[in-house]
């Protein structure tokens, strides 16, 4: 009966971060648009962060709940799994055309940070607060370099429309993150137990049930925005959510209290940065993910996690 309890909550936690993120990024993007933000700008920014929340929140609540272990399995578990399976996915429903600022800026910042993550962790086995302070020094020149863009892009729309439907717009968007706040409170407390229950390790539940709960919202923003045709917001929310997850969630956490980086983590954080320079080479030349290039990364994260059953 415990089981059988705790793995509904975790299904009610899951469907409430996945609501709360889309109503939050629904009620965000709109209000950014009205205010005429370019799209690649929306995805890097509002959409990584608002798609990001529920692990910020799993992650945030983790710490202060004193398992601020699973915390590095959640954000590589959540990036691994967004390149490998959620661009995997969208690519393989339809082809995403990459815009050239993130093939030549957002990819090898992503890439360079998941690098700087895996070496904070690697000293000391733990992400320690100046270190976290360090993740936040990228997130703030991360957010001026997003500001420029967003000046340099921005179109001014007619003033009535601006004023429409803002009211709503905001109201979407703070029911959204409640949802989202509290639904991290029943994932982690459910998963904790389950992982206490079946004796996995924390490590393993946020790699992959919590990580998949987690992406959710990011597969289910990019597949819609493909399919609508904004490849810009498909990419973009990839890329930034997962610069989000480490310079943010991991710095902000590491601010709240040390994070334990178990050397099990090693293997982890090398297939992050892998995931990453695959997804750089697969975009490179044609400006394009391709079919194929979704069927590359689906291959790979099977057998990434054929690597963590037999782990």
């Amino acid at each position: 009966m415990e089981v059988l309890l705790q793995l509904t909550l975790l299904v009610v936690g899951f469907v409430m971060l996945i609501k709360g993120a889309d109503w939050f990024v629904d009620g965000v993007s709109g209000i950014a648009e009205k205010f005429g933000i370019p799209q690649l700008v929306i995805g890097l920014t509002i959409v990584a962060m608002g798609t990001s929340a529920p692990e910020a929140a799993v992650s945030i609540t983790a710490a202060i709940k004193g398992n601020a272990g699973i915390t590095i399995g959640n954000i590589l578990g959540s990036n691994i799994m967004n390149v490998f399976v959620i661009l995997g996915i969208t690519s393989v429903i339809t082809a995403i055309a990459v815009q050239n600022s993130t093939i030549r800026i957002e990819l090898p910042f992503m890439i360079g940070i998941s690098i700087i993550l895996l070496a904070c962790g690697m000293t000391g086995n733990t992400i320690t607060r100046v270190e976290g302070i360090l993740l936040w020094g990228f997130f703030l020149v991360y957010l001026g370099y997003l500001f420029q863009a967003a000046k340099q892009g921005i179109t001014e729309q007619p003033e009535e429309e601006k004023q429409e439907r803002i009211g709503k717009l905001i109201l979407t968007g703070v029911i959204g993150m409640i949802l989202i706040i509290v639904g991290s409170d029943v994932t982690v407390d459910a998963a904790t137990a389950l992982a206490t229950i079946f004796g996995m390790s924390e490590r393993f539940i946020g790699l992959t049930i919590v990580a998949f709960g987690t992406s959710l919202p990011e597969l289910v923003t990019s597949v819609i925005a493909a399919r609508k045709g904004k490849a810009d917001i498909a990419v973009g929310n990839i890329v930034g959510s997962n610069i989000f997850n480490i310079l943010f969630v991991v710095g902000t956490t590491a601010l709240i209290v040390p994070v334990p980086f178990s050397s099990e983590f090693l293997i982890d954080g090398i297939i992050t940065i892998l995931a990453g320079i695959l997804l750089w080479v697969c975009v490179w030349k044609k400006k394009l993910l391709t079919r194929w290039g979704g069927c590359l990364m689906l291959v790979g994260y099977l057998v990434y996690f054929s690597y963590l059953l037999i782990k």
